[in-house]
This record gives C-alpha cells, sequence and structure tokens, in this order.
C-alpha cells in the first residue's frame, strides 16, 4: 500500500493564487467497476457540464412524445384484444402474441437500432420510427378480420418502429441531465403512461361506434401528426460515442449480468396486467366500459409512478428505486390481485401495479446511466433492452395459455389465478437480483473521508467556494461536499480566515483499508 507523502503545490486560476500545502492522501488501486473503466471516467467527465435544463427539456418533452405512441400504443392494446376476441377473431393467448410481438422486436432489435441511431442521429432516428409505427397502424386497419395480417402489421412492422422510438427516448435526456437524471427519464417515460391512459379511454366508444379497423387508423394518422414534430426536436448535446453493437466487457462486471437477467426476467410479468385487466374486468361482472377504464387507471398510475420513480432516483438512488419497482410489482400481483372480485379491490390493484409497472421504466435508464456511464448508455441500454425480449413475446401469452388450461376466459376469476401466481414470482425473483447488486455496491467499496479545510482571507464565500472546487478539481478528486467547519472554529486561524471546510469523498477498495487526512489548504 502507498504511504502519505507531503507536496506544496501553486495553483494560479485567473488573477487569484491558491497556495495550497496539503497532505496527499494515501491512494488506494482503483477498482474495475469504476475509475479504471475509461468509458466511466468519459461518462464522469461529460456528466461534470451538463446544463442540467436548456434545451434539455425540449428534448425531455419530444421524447415524452415518443413515448406516449411507443409506450401507450403496446399497453393499450388489452381494450383492442377484448373487441377482438369479443368478435370471435382468436383466442386471448393467440391474440396475446400479437400485442407482445411489437414489444418483443423493441427489445430483439435494440442493439441494432443504437448502432443505426449512432449512425445517424436521434433526429432522423426518431423520424423513422414515429413513420413506421404511423403505417403499421394505418395497414393494420385493412388487417382486422385476419390474423397473419394483424402478426405482420401490429407485430412485425410496429415492433420495428417501437425499438427507433425507444432508443432514442431513453437515453437521449441523459446527454443533458445528471442531478435530474432521474427527473429526466420519469418524465419521458410518465408520457408513455399518460399515452396508454388516454388511449385506452379514447378506443373503447370509438371501437365501438366506428370499428376496429378505424381505431386503428386514428390512431396511426394521430401518430404520425404529434411525433414527427416531436422527433424533429430532437438534438445531441454531445458526439455519440462510436463503438461496436455489443460491448462483451460489460459481462465481465458481475452488476451488469445481474441487472441483464433482472431485466430479462422482470418484463416476463409486466404485460400481464394491461393485457389481461379488461378480460378480468369482465370475468367479475364488469362491463366492457369499466374494464377500459380500468386500464386507463393503470396507466395513469403508470405515468405518475414513472415520475415519482425518477424522482426516487434521484434521491435514494436508482438501484433502490428499481428494487422498489419491482417489489411492489411482486406485491400487487400475489396479494392484490388474486383477492380482487369486486370493482373496488381491482380498482386498488390497477392504481398500485400501475405505478410499480411505470417504475421499472423509468429507472432502468437511470440505473444504466449511473452505473455504467452516460458514454456507453446507447450501447449499454440496447444490450438489456434486448434481454428483454423473451419476456415480452412468452410473458403475457404464457399467462393467457395458463387461463385457458384453467379453463379460460368464461370460466370465472378463479381461471386467473395461476397467472396472476406466475406474474407475481417472476417480479419478486427480478427484485431479488437487483437486491443482488445493491448489496455488490454497498460491499464492493468503502467510503473514505479526506477532511480539507480552506482557509481564505477573502469573505465571498461563494468565490472561495468556486476556488477551492478548482483546485480539487486539478487534484482529480471525483467526488465532494461543503460543510461549515467545526473543527477549527476555536484554533488561531479563525481571527484571519474565512473557513470553508470540504468532506472529499474518496473510493477505496474493501481490500484496503481508509484513512482520515486533515489537510489545510490556504487561499491568499
Amino acid at each position: 500500500m502507498a504511504t502519505a507523502t507531503s507536496t506544496t503545490t501553486a495553483i494560479e486560476l485567473d488573477s487569484q493564487r491558491l497556495t495550497a500545502l496539503q497532505r496527499e492522501p494515501i491512494e488506494a488501486p482503483r477498482s474495475d467497476n469504476s475509475s479504471a473503466d475509461p468509458v466511466l471516467e468519459a461518462s464522469r467527465l461529460a456528466d461534470s457540464d451538463v446544463p442540467e435544463g436548456g434545451y434539455g427539456w425540449v428534448v425531455v418533452a419530444s421524447c415524452a412524445i415518443l413515448s406516449w405512441w411507443t409506450v401507450g400504443t403496446s399497453y393499450a392494446w388489452g381494450v383492442v384484444q377484448g373487441a377482438l376476441v369479443e368478435g370471435g377473431l382468436s383466442s386471448p393467448a393467440t391474440l396475446s402474441f400479437v400485442g407482445a410481438l411489437g414489444p418483443t422486436l423493441l427489445a430483439a432489435v435494440a442493439t441494432l437500432n443504437s448502432r443505426i441511431m449512432r449512425m445517424i442521429g436521434v433526429r432522423y432516428t426518431g423520424i423513422l420510427g414515429v413513420f413506421l409505427i404511423g403505417l403499421a397502424q394505418i395497414l393494420a386497419g385493412f388487417a382486422v378480420k385476419s390474423v397473419p395480417g394483424l402478426f405482420v402489421t401490429e407485430g412485425v412492422l410496429l415492433g420495428l418502429g417501437f425499438g427507433l422510438t425507444f432508443i432514442v427516448a431513453s437515453s437521449t435526456p441523459a446527454q443533458y441531465f445528471s442531478k435530474r437524471r432521474g427527473l429526466a427519464n420519469g418524465v419521458v417515460f410518465s408520457g408513455g403512461g399518460l399515452g396508454g391512459a388516454v388511449i385506452s379511454l379514447a378506443l373503447d366508444p370509438l371501437i365501438r361506434k366506428a370499428g376496429p379497423a378505424w381505431a386503428f387508423r386514428s390512431l396511426g394518422l394521430a401518430t404520425l401528426a404529434t411525433g414527427l414534430p416531436a422527433a424533429w426536436f430532437l438534438k445531441e448535446r454531445t458526439t455519440i460515442r462510436r463503438g461496436g453493437f455489443v460491448e462483451w466487457r460489460l459481462f465481465k462486471d458481475l452488476r451488469f449480468v445481474f441487472i441483464f437477467l433482472a431485466g430479462a426476467i422482470g418484463t416476463f410479468p409486466l404485460l400481464v396486467p394491461p393485457f389481461f385487466i379488461p378480460l378480468f374486468a369482465n370475468a367479475i361482472g364488469l362491463s366492457s366500459t369499466t374494464g377500459a377504464g380500468l386500464l386507463a387507471g393503470f396507466n395513469f398510475a403508470s405515468a405518475v409512478g414513472r415520475v415519482f420513480s425518477g424522482i426516487l432516483c434521484d434521491k435514494i438512488g436508482p438501484l433502490n428505486a428499481l428494487f422498489l419497482a419491482l417489489s411492489l410489482a411482486a406485491v400487487s400481483m400475489l396479494a392484490v390481485w388474486p383477492v380482487s372480485t369486486t370493482l373496488a379491490p381491482l380498482a386498488i390493484f390497477s392504481v398500485v401495479s400501475g405505478m410499480a409497472n411505470g417504475g421499472f421504466f423509468s429507472t432502468m435508464p437511470t440505473v444504466v446511466g449511473n452505473v455504467f456511464g452516460s458514454a456507453r448508455v446507447t450501447v449499454a441500454m440496447g444490450m438489456i433492452v434486448t434481454s428483454w425480449s423473451g419476456g415480452y413475446l412468452l410473458g403475457a401469452p404464457i399467462a393467457g395459455y395458463l387461463l385457458e388450461a384453467y379453463g379460460g376466459q368464461d370460466a370465472g376469476f378463479q381461471a386467473y389465478r395461476p397467472a396472476m401466481f406466475y406474474a407475481g414470482s417472476l417480479a419478486l425473483g427480478a427484485a431479488g437480483l437487483v437486491e443482488i447488486v445493491h448489496r455488490r455496491e454497498r460491499g464492493s467499496r468503502l467510503i473514505g473521508y479526506s477532511t480539507i479545510v480552506f482557509l481564505s482571507r477573502s469573505r465571498d464565500r461563494r468565490n472561495n467556494s468556486q476556488l477551492a472546487a478548482h483546485a480539487l478539481s486539478l487534484k482529480h478528486i471525483q467526488r465532494y461536499e461543503f460543510d461549515i467547519s467545526e473543527k477549527y472554529l476555536n484554533s488561531r486561524w479563525v481571527d484571519r480566515f474565512d473557513l470553508l471546510h470540504l468532506t472529499v469523498i474518496v473510493n477505496i477498495s474493501s481490500n484496503y483499508s481508509t484513512n482520515t487526512i486533515d489537510a489545510p489548504i490556504l487561499i491568499t
């Protein structure tokens, strides 16, 4: 282990001179998960001067509109599915495959879409995605009597559009926000929840009055009318990092492996409630209008949960917020949904499950950006979203097959319980994987504190703070926080200098001891 040494450093900043008399802290070997990673270092450098707003809010608003049509359309599929089942087109299991194929392709081609975005930029990627979504909905209006036709339009073509808009919406805001990154992602994905709520409420009367064909066409035209202008306002703040489709070295990091697996497992149950709430409502004697209203409540709660979880990311950390979201999803499906035999408890389940569901989607981009670096969020997020393809494709259909195995949608609410327990158990397992990552985060690093007291003749506290922060940045200390020093209040310096006390937080491997070092630095 290195030993402490004493150095004298003179730092000139503008017209001011900082004379630093300081004892260097003990240097610990850098962790493979943080400072040794050049991309993570580049991310921290880029995050140090993010605007935390400005044009970033325009980007957030544009991404929220893209999320409205990407997430909202897929979450409103339950209303369309209920109408098509009632019309005798096919079974819930088969139509669940149609609804799930779009999100599945969103995930399956995520790494390809991240490469496309790096080639043509976020603006044209968003425009292409919106065009494909609108085209798919319009063409689906001509295929409402054909299951294969719906697979091609509402499945393949819609999924390709979803994938392009989702990768843009989930990765671009990270370039403009650091401390508010969770809030920004929450606002973006709340658009998906609000979109799902509004689309669900609009689809039921539209289908009853105009039929499924014109409902699809109306969605397509509305998508093009609002999504294309929103995509045009998208703009990168920094050049998107070039690279391959996959960054294989990430799989050497167990944190990435567990988050990858948590996403892969956690997406199996996420589409079960929105796809089956309308059918379940009908099974307990409620009308299709009530079922659509419950689905709208689920989606509205999802929007609230996305914003709330985004705020939680900034307050308690993204891993804690993700764990809470998956745990709440598990509890809602294991404890609340099975006893929801009347309108009131089913409404409670729709709200609780919707908030948890939205929390998963809004926290995942923040987890990726904060843990693995904003400079690689496009590639890393593409890799993680790819792991969702199995859950998107099979999650809801497995629930549909379980429903058929226990009597079908006409066998009463008890036939739905195996699907509930299947979905809730997987959500609980995903929450356990996130907790493993959180424990590894806490166990792999200790926080050592180096106390540095800045003594300045100037009484301008703000100016002194800036000078002190600059001095620390030149010493490559990554994190610091300001506080008032009580340790030196009775010292001989108190009559001559204004005191500025900084606690510098240094990440040190748990295999090495930490040391507390007090170093007075004079600002003269």
